[in-house]
């Protein structure tokens, strides 16, 4: 079955759609500005259960999920638009009002104006459709196709810990303020997280290339290095991994399995000259590989082995 990936592939170069691609579409504003707009849906029982999670939880996660997209692209967000169609059941609740909290908590911490959206009655489930626009300067927008041979590929923080977080709810873990301080940390990595807040300090600092982990670290740097027809060759100890994972007691192959292909942590996987980084942020961002010049190959370095890394985060179809 082919992937949504390869629909959108498909889809592009069919009907000749050369804008697509990004994290977000850059648009024209003014002779100052480019705009960048993002749109990210989350369906009931495909991106997230209710019995998991609670409304103000996903209210947060689903501005949070497109916010990150806007960091992605060296931008500051402004504006976003909510719609949600809801099942009956839910709507005699308190759930919209919660969910609508957990949005505009998270809207007010970044300064972005709610301008509007739609709301509609479904069958069964919650769906969930979030846009989000933002400023970037004029053709200055980090896109995923600037990486160049020789560039460091960095994180801006530690992976695995919304995967971990997925673990510990299908083993029937559910947050409450009773269990351990670890497991919560997990459980809101994976139930509220929050963007990152370093995409215009990237752009600023002169990232070639840039996309948000969202499907996973090896599927999202195999879609930057497409984009920027290159190769990568990464080290397996140089990946941060989140350090309260060790609660669960995996192995260490289970845990870079997590920090590879979980997903959802939402850090920010760029590339960039690496005498152009800081000294007092080299403690930050974690450089995991460089740049080659080999396109599509993705090469994993560990103890002294070198294989191939094929993405696998997560897909819909």
């Amino acid at each position: 079955m082919r992937s949504e990936f390869e629909f959108i592939k498909r889809i592009k170069d069919t009907y000749g759609l050369g804008a697509v691609g990004d994290d977000c579409a850059v648009l024209p504003k003014d002779a100052e500005f480019d705009m960048v707009v993002t749109a990210d849906m989350l369906v009931e029982d495909i991106d997230f259960r209710l019995e998991w999670t609670r409304a103000k939880f996903l209210g947060q996660k689903a501005l949070a999920v497109s916010l990150s997209d806007v960091a992605a692209m060296g931008a500051e967000p402004k504006w976003a638009m909510l719609s949600i169609g809801v099942p009956e059941r839910l709507w005699k609740s308190g759930f919209p009002d919660e969910f609508f909290d957990g949005y505009y908590r998270l809207s007010a911490k970044f300064s972005i104006e709610i301008v509007g959206g739609d709301v509609s009655r479904t069958t069964e489930k919650l769906v969930v459709d979030s846009i989000v626009a933002g400023d970037v300067p004029k053709g200055r927008a980090v896109l995923r196709s600037g990486a160049k041979p020789g560039d460091g590929i960095f994180v801006t923080g530690p992976l695995g810990g919304a995967a971990a977080g997925l673990v510990l709810l299908e083993r029937g873990r559910r947050y409450s303020s009773t269990i351990p301080s670890w497991q919560k940390t997990l459980l809101l990595k994976q139930l509220q997280p929050l963007p990152s807040p370093f995409g215009v300090e990237l752009r600023k600092m002169g990232a070639t290339a840039m996309i948000d982990l969202s499907d996973g670290l090896s599927s999202d740097l195999a879609h930057l290095c497409e984009a920027s027809r290159v190769g990568a060759r990464i080290s397996l100890e140089n990946i941060p991994i989140e350090r309260k994972i060790s609660g669960l007691k995996l192995t260490d192959d289970e845990k870079f399995r997590l920090a590879l292909s979980g997903g959802e942590d939402f850090e920010l996987l760029f590339t960039i000259d690496p005498k152009k980084i800081p000294d007092d942020r080299n403690a930050q961002f974690h450089r995991i590989g460089t740049v080659t010049a080999n396109p599509g190959i993705i090469e994993l370095i560990a103890q002294d082995e070198t294989t191939i890394l094929e993405p696998k985060g997560y897909r819909h179809f």
